[in-house]
């Protein structure tokens, strides 16, 4: 079933054409991503599906009656002022009804003795009953947890644009549509997120068009490819790395292709020189068919790679220490005691949740932001290149020239020369109609290099890079990963980007939470399945107790009783075993707190406030339970011993 079909969109600005009678289209249970160069019109693509762009030529028809979502870069909030009301504006019937339940509940409640608020409260009621809309609440819970919004009564305007993107993501994957449209999904998102959203798109959304440069998740989530290149666009029946692979080789076969025709070009040249003119039928063909092989012969690929090659300035022994650092924000520990030495080439990568204090760690090394306790002693060779996820302040009225110039007129590059600030833009991809044009013009990943470039303009050999991937093109990505990769310096950087990760850091920095951070010899993806590992261990150790527990009828999971001997408990000081005993009796309090809200939860007859409360009382029952029954197990095998 066709529920999107694109057919010969043209679009350009200015005379310069962004692509040329396109066509594609997305059928139900594709989930197709859409890959090209910064400037090339992925999100005018988008914009026009959206209807925000008018395109010079062609039709865009989606299938009659289908529910379509669209994810945009900076998405606009609608539905009310707080985070649940928007969470709760979805145009679907359990939210219909989700909605007329708390306005029904309010009514009720301020007129109690009023028969009209009475039968408007049961047959709200019922309408919850008749749609399952009981389980809406927690499932409203689950995703909006997973994305990292928790202050449900936080109000609109004060959420960081971050927020606002994940915010709108929440909307749409609870608002269930058709056919899902997502611009760069990935930015503003945790890692664990984007572990979270990739699973989610894989298994409940059936039908998706997505523009990301996120390259694992492409590979996890897609089923096809299309590509704008040189204005043109190419199919790809598979995923990512079918791309790579089909790509490379249609590129080996153009450039054959070409071959051929400039050979057969040089000969027909001959031919055309020696006839003063055609007159015969056959003459006149093989005119015909030499303007068509002239053509072919001439056509170039723009293909110039950007060139990172700058001038690093010279890294001394003494390099950079951490020494002690602690930070807290109120009750929030992000750091506690943390101390290292920073190494001539270390690479290193920072992992945690949002909010963990990555960002902040880098800006406590950079001195724009103080630690509680602790100091830092940072060599005097030491030149600092900070990206900051922020961005940089463009004035939008300047040449991209003049911006570049601002930085100087020449730069010194790594081989001793120097190079004009044209020179260098021409590096980085940006030819002399861009440069000599508005930077309003420039589309977002666009901006993004040229800030990348005037980092690097700084000769530094200590790099901070704080999500430098995200707006980036591909291309763009997999040249500064090879620059990095080469880099003789200190890497240090923060990315939700898992295979740049993996390219790039040696070295893991993990925040676990409550100030602790681990020291991670190894990737991001050798540390995550260390992690795993270590889950797996204790979830084998947590089924032990059980097995044993359930085979004696009076003692549950719940209530694990100690059934050691009076030689094994001997082995337990009289601390321990008082431990066990305040064990088993808070297990078995948690386990009747657990059921009884459980109980509570399923019983529909909760607002969508103590719903939520109920909700994250029993995810820290939860928590609690599996600690002490970790604790409770770690004693019983010292008994055993």
């Amino acid at each position: 079933m066709n529920l999107l079909s694109v057919e010969n969109l043209s679009k350009g600005f200015g005379g310069k054409d962004l692509f040329r009678k396109i066509s594609f289209g997305v059928n139900y249970g594709d989930k197709v991503a859409l890959l090209a160069k910064n400037g090339s019109g992925k999100t005018t693509i988008l914009n026009i599906l959206k209807g925000i762009e008018i395109p010079d030529e062609g039709n865009v028809v989606f299938k009659k009656e289908i529910k379509v979502g669209f994810l945009e870069q900076e998405p606009q909030l609608r539905g009310g002022n707080t985070v649940i009301e928007v969470l709760l504006s979805a145009e679907n019937p359990i939210s219909k009804a989700l909605r007329e339940y708390e306005a029904a509940l309010q009514a009720h409640a301020l007129d109690p003795m009023s028969e009209k608020n009475a039968d408007r409260l049961d047959l709200a009621t019922n309408e919850m009953t008749i749609l399952n809309a009981w389980d809406a609440e927690v499932r409203m819970q689950t995703i909006a947890g997973k994305l990292g919004l928790t202050n449900f009564d936080q109000e609109i305007p004060t959420l960081s644009g971050g927020q606002r993107k994940r915010l709108a993501l929440a909307c749409l994957l609870l608002n269930e549509p058709d056919l899902l449209i997502l611009d760069e999904p990935t930015n503003h998102l945790d890692i664990e997120m984007i572990e979270w959203l990739e699973h989610h798109l894989s298994t409940a959304v059936k039908s998706l068009l997505l523009v990301t440069h996120d390259r694992y998740f492409m590979d996890e989530i897609c089923n096809q490819i299309i590509e704008i290149d040189n204005k043109q666009i190419y199919h790809y029946k598979g995923n990512y790395q079918y791309y790579i692979e089909k790509k490379t080789e249609r590129e080996m076969n153009e450039a054959s292709e070409v071959d051929k025709a400039r050979n057969l070009y040089r000969k027909e040249l001959e031919w055309m020189r020696r006839m003063p003119k055609a007159r015969g039928t056959k003459a006149k063909s093989r005119i015909t068919s030499f303007y068509e092989t002239e053509e072919k012969a001439k056509s170039k690929k723009v293909t110039q790679k950007i060139d990172l090659s700058v001038k690093m300035a010279r890294l001394g022994s003494k390099i950079l220490e951490l020494i002690k650092i602690s930070k807290s924000f109120g009750d929030k520990h992000l750091l506690s005691q943390f101390s290292y030495t920073f190494k001539n080439g270390d690479k290193i990568g920072l992992v945690g949740k949002n909010g963990s204090g990555k960002t902040t760690l880098l800006n406590i090394i950079l001195g724009s932001e103080p630690s509680d306790t602790g100091k830092i002693a940072t060599g005097d060779t030491v030149v600092f290149g900070y990206y900051s996820q922020m961005g940089m302040k463009i004035d939008d009225n300047k040449r991209v020239i003049e911006i570049v110039k601002d930085f100087g007129e020449f730069i010194p590059l790594a081989n001793g020369t120097t190079m004009s600030a044209s020179q260098l833009l021409t590096r980085f991809n940006f030819p002399p109609d861009v440069q000599f044009g508005y930077a309003s013009k420039l589309s977002g990943g666009e901006k993004r290099r040229l800030y990348l470039m005037t980092i690097l303009m700084k000769n530094p050999n200590f790099l901070i890079l704080d999500e430098p991937t995200n707006d980036l093109d591909i291309e763009t990505l997999q040249t500064l990963e090879d620059f990095l990769v080469d880099f003789n310096g200190c890497v240090l950087i923060v990315s939700h980007d898992r295979y740049f990760l993996d390219k790039i850091i040696t070295q893991v920095f993990a925040f676990q939470g409550d100030g602790t951070m681990k020291d991670f010899p190894g990737n991001y993806t050798e540390y995550r399945n260390w992690q795993d590992e270590q889950e797996e261990i204790k979830r084998e150790q947590a089924k032990q107790p059980v097995k044993k527990i359930e085979e004696k009828p009076i003692a549950k999971v719940e209530t694990p009783v100690a059934t050691a001997t009076p030689k094994q408990t001997k082995k337990l000081s009289y601390k321990e075993q008082r431990e066990v005993e305040e064990l088993e009796k808070e297990i078995a309090e948690l386990e009747t707190s657990k059921n009884t809200i459980s109980e509570e939860l399923s019983s529909g007859t909760l607002d969508h406030k103590d719903l939520l409360d109920k909700g994250f009382q029993l995810q820290k029952i939860e928590e609690s339970l599996e600690t002490k029954s970790m604790r409770w197990l770690e004693l019983q095998e010292m008994m055993e011993s």
